[in-house]
């Protein structure tokens, strides 16, 4: 899997290294939906609040991991994100993500 990726120019994103480096998880769902299960110690700023909140994002100047349900809002975010010049990561849906920070 590794060599396909360096074959297709795949970049794959070690977000427990992003952590290590203080990199903050940002999850775009819905409350409601954050309080039925979130990854600990990640932020709960819903997708429609993203713009509004932009700049205090910026301000952290930390790297920023965005989560969702499935990836579609979290990547909605990070595009959001990177826009304004914001070293954004796209984690998908928050259980995956999960799963690969606590290995």
């Amino acid at each position: 899997k590794i060599l396909l990726n360096k074959i297709f120019g795949i970049k794959t994103t070690d977000y427990n290294q992003l952590m290590k480096d203080g990199a903050i998880v940002i999850d775009v769902r819905t409350l409601g939906e954050f309080n039925s299960g979130h990854i600990n110690g990640s932020t709960n700023v819903p997708l429609d609040k993203i713009k509004s909140k932009i700049k205090k994002i910026e301000n952290l100047k930390k790297p920023v991991i965005f989560c969702c349900a499935s990836g579609m809002r979290s990547g909605q975010a990070n595009s959001i994100a990177k826009s304004r010049g914001i070293n954004a990561f796209n984690g998908g849906g928050w259980s995956a993500l999960n799963r690969k920070l606590n290995k």
